[in-house]
């Protein structure tokens, strides 16, 4: 099989040849249809995870179809529309196991898709059993790669920090994340506001849903926010800590700061604005297999897909090059149909 290889860390994308995997004792083979490209491979690519592994196949937001079942596994049936996405499996007997919130598991090292196990920009992956999920009726596997990974970790950090109909939320950035946080919160009903340094992407924030954008190369987002009439949730999607620091002023009492992206800076904020006004700062890390499920029914209810742009697999390494860079615009989606 054709497979994208990150050799080293630091390395380009190489493409080789694999054999295809057999699935072992609780495994899922499955024939990739797409793999969305994260932000989380360019930090794979520099290094930046303790936990990771080198040569890897990178890829985390995948869909395919189950190609084969390895012993003791019945479901879901070979030929069934699958998707799967960051975290590979769990050790099924912690406490945060059982109760069903295995992203959180203390029983055992994490075992990360793309990360320290084979992911999806090759074309099969082996899953764990309870760890792949059926497509819902209507999902797009191609357009609906990205909500493994950068959709699961909106809707889940969105509903983890309270938002609801009628909440006031400001979504910090305009990424893959962002765009989602500031989708998935407009359909819950929530009154949003969107901030990025520039101008640039307002129409899109405004047409998917945003009353209220703030550019802070004109204006302190903080301000702005209270200006508003001020934030319950303040969603920071940017790859750095200061954005999300920057718009905390502009919280209302019982207000949560929300970390779906972040730096390698620390959170410093003062005491007494957290005490006074029963304020929270917190971060949510993807989601579980039941969130996973969650997110697809609620996209597809809401007909909420990313915009995304298909590639082939030789183009993979130009972008994931883009990607870290800087230069590279969009959610690019490697295809295997």
């Amino acid at each position: 099989m054709r497979s994208a290889v990150l050799p080293a860390a630091g390395k380009p994308l190489e493409i080789v040849e694999r054999e295809v995997p057999e699935p072992g004792p609780g495994e899922i083979l499955v024939r990739v249809t797409a793999c969305g490209m994260c932000f989380s491979e360019v930090n794979h690519l520099r290094g930046h995870y303790p936990f990771g592994t080198y040569p890897a196949v990178p890829g985390h937001e995948i869909s395919g179809v189950v190609a084969a079942l390895g012993e003791g596994v019945a479901w879901p049936a070979v030929g069934t529309p699958v998707g799967t996405g960051w975290i590979h499996g769990s050790c099924g007997h912690c406490d945060q196991c059982v109760r069903g919130d295995q992203i959180l598991c203390t029983g055992a090292a994490k075992r990360i898709t793309g990360v320290n196990t084979d992911g999806g920009y090759a074309e099969y992956f082996v899953g764990r059993a309870g760890f792949v999920t059926p497509l819902p009726d209507g999902l797009d596997p191609v357009a609906g790669a990205p909500l493994m990974c950068a959709g699961i970790t909106a809707f889940n950090g969105l509903r983890r920090a309270g938002a609801t109909a009628g909440s006031r939320v400001a979504v910090l950035g305009t990424g893959g994340v962002g765009t989602m946080a500031l989708r998935f919160a407009a359909a819950m009903g929530a009154r949003v506001a969107v901030v990025s340094r520039s101008r640039r992407a307002e129409e899109e924030a405004r047409r998917h849903g945003a009353e209220l954008f703030v550019a802070t190369a004109e204006q302190d987002p903080a301000e702005a926010l209270r200006a508003w009439g001020g934030a319950d949730v303040v969603v920071n999607t940017a790859p750095d800590t200061a954005t999300g620091l920057a718009a905390f002023g502009g919280l209302r009492p019982d207000g949560t700061l929300l970390y779906l992206g972040m730096g390698a800076e620390d959170v410093s904020v003062p005491p007494a604005a957290l005490v006074l006004n029963r304020l929270r700062i917190m971060g949510v890390p993807s989601g579980s297999p039941h969130d996973l499920r969650d997110t697809l029914d609620f996209a597809v209810a809401h007909g909420i897909v990313p915009e995304v742009a298909p590639i082939g697999l030789d183009e993979a390494p130009r972008v994931l090059a883009a990607m870290d860079e800087g230069t590279h615009r969009g959610r690019a989606v490697i295809t295997f149909v």
